[in-house]
């Protein structure tokens, strides 16, 4: 199973659309599913419900920091570096959907008001892109690291 079906699977399972592209790449980042699951949380529903920036976005900007990002902070390079490759994530992104924003994503999409999570039911699904765009953004990072040449994908095909 590629990355990106994988991502859609999990979010079909429940899991919020930072968390599914997160944990669909457990396989690469060396993380446990419960640690993926719990560090991409908060990210849900563009960052708790609140439509900021697409949980998808998240996830898979948690996923890049995770295999190409920097952790010296006297590397000035190592951070251009990475912060081109997030970038580049958001261009491509925006090229397919317009935008990373969550709110303008589900522009037209009747959500139920309020900061509470919706149930998961197969009308919610049916309303929303989201199980779309958690499959363009693990195909983004897939394509990513594929491009830098510094993770092997042979066996993974989105």
């Amino acid at each position: 199973m590629g990355h990106a079906e994988k991502a859609r699977a999990l979010f079909l399972e429940g899991y919020n659309c930072a968390q599914a592209v997160l944990c669909a790449f457990d396989d690469l980042t060396g993380l446990d599913h419960e640690t993926s699951a719990r560090l991409a949380s908060s990210f849900g529903g563009g960052m708790g419900r609140m439509r900021e920036v697409c949980g998808t976005v998240s996830g898979a900007l948690l996923v890049l920091g995770q295999l190409c990002g920097y952790s010296d902070p006297e590397d000035p390079k190592a951070k251009t570096e990475h912060y081109h490759l997030v970038q580049e994530f958001a261009r491509r992104f925006r090229e397919i959907n317009g935008t990373i924003i969550c709110r303008e994503l589900l522009s037209g999409v009747r959500t139920k008001p309020g900061n509470d999570p919706e149930a998961r039911t197969p009308e919610y699904y049916a309303a929303r892109p989201c199980l779309r765009h958690v499959g363009e953004a693990a195909e983004i990072v897939d394509e990513l690291l594929r491009e830098r040449g510094n993770i092997e994908l042979t066996t993974v095909k989105s």
